[in-house]
């Protein structure tokens, strides 16, 4: 509006010195006329350094970013500040994955007594979402946000129809009280950092099902190793990366012995848990910035780490039950105290990536139907190459074994894969293409699955 008016008195002035009959007058109109240019182009520089400020409150895309061939890769949400204190913002994105899988199951009769044992095949034609998540996060200032999420994950997976939504994520976080990157603080739903790739953002990781030996740490302290807790965290120079953490230890919801069965009872006591990780960076310019597990053949760094943690005072029990004589016995009780040790290496140079982990389990329990427990050992490895040149096209492997009960034999499990993803728009858009392998000890399903997936990805 001001800029039309300014406008309007230009082309006014104008024509009075058009009108003018003397040379003063003619003058007078050029000083006026000068002036209110001078003003109009101050006016127009002001709006134009707003409207830049404006656009700057909204942001998507990742400045980084190299150029994919749908555009550039979105951030974690859409983020909208405040403009009279920019300090205060908003988050919200959402994430979607689906699979479109045909899995070949063979199960292998343990009695035979044929030098080739017997056995029947089954094939699962399935099409589901992995995960479908609604993300949100507030800045409150300087110091605090808040971060959560709500998602219904595997709709639709083998016979578990719509499934339902349910809290992930829920946590506050201080950042950098003390002026420091040293000590920072997570509230309530964080994440505890039992593994690597269990950590990495489920956005960013290689392949959307993890190892399965991870999926079990992180079950094995905290439950969905998010359970409610208080965290202690930070780093020096990147160089030295740290977790504490306390809070509310296993549920009884994704409890599971040695042979994979689930409890069918309670968790009738336990306590805290209580434990942390160090991951070190020890070489000048590989120092890791963020965890991730896809870099797009930018940067390089090595990293490797340790973690620590305790559940203590863990007392399972079964429900009641009846006997063919239907006479009613107790549950059986076990106590038991978990205790996780994890290693971890991760290193990319450029287009190159690699990362391995180890888990030491102690408190396994064997078979819900008995007290005893024992330990449990696994490791994985991981990998992939991009090649910007042929469209961010990423071949990848993983190798899993895993002695799931140290004490007996058949107890063990291995998967084998490999598979290429193709980033569109980094992880913002991107297809894979995957086959896999899992062997199954004769205590533990006596099986092998064959399994091909397509995979999607969609998030901001």
């Amino acid at each position: 509006m001001k800029k039309i008016i300014l406008s309007t008195v230009v082309i006014a002035t104008m024509a009075t010195m058009a009108n003018a009959s003397t040379s003063s007058d003619v003058k007078a109109l050029k000083v006026q006329m000068a002036a209110m240019s001078e003003k109009l182009e101050t006016l127009e520089a002001k709006e134009s350094k707003v409207a830049k400020k404006s656009n700057d409150l909204i942001t998507i895309e990742r400045k980084d970013s190299p150029e994919f061939l749908l555009g550039k890769e979105t951030d974690i949400n859409m983020k909208f500040q405040a403009q009279d204190n920019p300090d205060m913002w908003f988050k919200a994105g959402v994430r979607i994955q689906s699979t479109f899988e045909n899995k070949k199951t063979t199960n292998f009769d343990d009695k035979s007594t044929t030098a080739i044992n017997e056995y029947d095949e089954s094939t699962l034609q399935d099409a589901y979402l992995r995960r479908t998540r609604l993300e949100i996060g507030a800045g409150f200032g300087k110091y605090s946000s808040f971060v959560m999420d709500l998602r219904n994950d595997k709709a639709n997976l083998e016979d578990k129809g719509e499934q339902g939504f349910n809290v992930g994520d829920a946590y506050v976080k201080i950042k950098k009280p003390f002026d420091t990157s040293l000590v920072n603080f997570k509230l309530y739903r964080a994440k505890i950092d039992i593994s690597r790739t269990e950590t990495v953002k489920s956005a960013r990781v290689l392949v959307y099902d993890r190892p399965k030996v991870a999926d079990e740490a992180a079950q094995f302290i905290s439950e969905n190793r998010r359970a409610t807790n208080v965290q202690m965290y930070g780093d020096w120079n990147k160089k030295v990366h740290y977790q504490v953490a306390i809070g509310d230890a296993t549920g009884s919801d994704h409890a599971s012995d040695a042979t994979g069965a689930k409890l069918d009872g309670s968790i009738v006591d336990q306590n805290f848990f209580y434990g942390g990780k160090v991951v070190l960076s020890p070489f000048d310019g590989w120092e890791e910035t963020s965890r991730t597990e896809s870099y797009f053949g930018q940067g390089k760094h090595f990293a490797v780490g340790v973690g620590y943690w305790k559940a203590d005072g863990i007392n399972y029990k079964t429900n009641d039950y009846k006997t063919s004589d239907d006479v009613t016995h107790d549950g059986i009780s076990t106590d038991t105290d978990h205790t996780l040790i994890n290693y971890e290496i991760s290193a990319h140079y450029k287009n190159a990536f690699v990362q391995a982990e180890y888990f030491d389990f102690d408190g396994v329990v064997k078979d819900w139907t008995s007290k005893e427990t024992g330990k449990s050992s696994g490791w994985y490895a991981t990998g992939e190459y991009v090649m910007p040149e042929l469209s961010y096209i990423a071949p990848f492997f993983r190798y899993e074994k895993w002695d799931k009960y140290e004490d007996a034999a058949g107890y063990d499990f291995t998967s084998k894969m490999a598979g290429v993803n193709w980033y569109l728009r980094g992880n913002t858009t991107k297809i894979g293409l995957l086959l896999q392998k899992d062997t199954y000890g004769e205590n533990i399903g006596n099986k092998e699955t064959t399994s091909a997936r397509i995979t999607t990805q969609w998030f901001f």
